[in-house]
């Protein structure tokens, strides 16, 4: 019985023993016996060198709003009306939610008579005091005349400085008054509740004809003119990621990388995930609350082996490359990955420096094949 050993090792191919090639496309007799491969053409091979990189760790996070308002009640009454939906985009300042107010404008009519009432006593104690200054006047000149005793013109000022103090208390019960009024109107504008900020309704939590308390949250409001992406970074990071280091963001949803700038840095280290939190401020058109997505951390340099992702060929669950060699034969040789960089991807092995490897035309490669050489 005869046995065959199947090599499947990395690098090893069925034409990788010594080959006399007597030209593309020409019969090539290995042991004595004549192979025709095919002629490979239209492909760009480049020839491998490491390249100096710095290596990261990535950490995933959420996409938040800058600023996410819980826009709570100030007083407590039946809502009547909600004017917007999830979704719309409110300026700050826009009528979000209205409460019934029917007891708080009786409180603004008492508040409006009290302080006419305090305006008029006002006007009473202000023609009094006139009254008795005139009075002061005359029984001043009868005083000075003799004609009066020490005894009557101390009765009239007194008089006078009493009327003058009435006068007073009757200008600090209308500024009361006033004030009184003042808040009762403010505390009227509670049962309209309005927009903080500028920014999208996110979330809505009260319906109508339900009762709204004070401190209790009925819209939620995300201000998009700016996001917060947050990161848990391994604690290995601590002491190298600093306020307003440069760092991409990749968010998956919108096949997009972001550049971003670090805006606060937790100290603290999670003993449960031995993770620390790293807030990055980020702009740009489509992102939105709740998007998920990625962030590398640099953390030192290294020498690596690069090559262009359209150099990688996938056969089912591996990755491999089509290499050249000297005699320009193509091999089909499998390698293992690493990190990407850009539109590169790392090469841990498979693939040695100074090799050729075909990166463009990878879809005209046939391993056993020569490659040809343009006359």
């Amino acid at each position: 019985m005869k046995r065959f050993a199947l090599a499947s090792l990395v690098g090893i191919s069925l034409f990788s023993f010594p080959l006399y090639l007597g030209g593309c496309g020409e019969k090539i007799r290995p042991g004595g016996s004549e192979v025709s491969r095919p002629e490979v053409s239209g492909v760009v091979t480049i020839e491998v060198r490491p390249t100096s990189v710095t290596s990261s760790l990535e950490a995933a996070g959420t996409v938040k709003a800058k600023t996410i308002s819980d826009v709570a009640s100030r007083v407590m009454g039946t809502v009547t009306s909600i004017i917007v939906r999830e979704g719309d985009r409110v300026k700050k300042g826009s009528l979000l939610i209205t409460i019934d107010d029917s007891d708080i404008r009786e409180k603004v009519r008492a508040a409006e008579a009290w302080r006419n009432e305090a305006g008029k006593a006002l006007e009473g104690a202000k023609e009094n005091l006139r009254l008795q200054n005139l009075t002061y006047e005359r029984y001043k000149k009868l005083y000075e005349g003799k004609a009066i005793s020490q005894q009557e013109f101390d009765t009239v000022e007194t008089r006078r400085k009493g009327a003058r103090l009435e006068y007073e208390r009757a200008e600090e019960a209308v500024k009361r008054a006033g004030a009184g009024m003042n808040e009762a109107k403010i505390f009227h504008s509670y049962a309209r509740v309005v927009s903080p900020v500028d920014g999208i309704v996110s979330e809505k939590k009260i319906e109508v004809g339900s009762m709204a308390a004070p401190g209790m949250p009925l819209i939620v409001i995300e201000d998009t003119s700016g996001f917060i992406f947050e990161a848990n970074a391994d604690e290995r990071l601590s002491g190298t990621i600093k306020k307003g280091m440069a760092l991409g963001v990749t968010v998956d949803s919108l096949s997009k990388t972001f550049e971003g700038r670090v805006a606060e840095v937790l100290p603290s280290v999670d003993p449960a995930s031995r993770t620390f939190l790293v807030k990055i401020s980020l702009r740009g058109a489509g992102l939105r609350s709740g998007q998920y997505g990625r962030v590398s951390f640099p953390v030192a340099q290294k020498t690596a082996i690069l090559l262009p992702l359209p150099a990688i060929v996938s056969r089912g669950q591996l990755d491999g490359v089509f290499t050249v060699d000297d005699l320009g034969v193509v091999t089909y040789r499998l390698v293992r990955t690493g990190e990407s960089y850009g539109d590169n991807i790392e090469i841990l092995s498979g693939v040695d420096p100074g090799e050729k490897v075909i990166v463009e035309g990878v879809d005209k490669a046939v391993d056993g094949g020569v490659v040809k050489t343009p006359k």
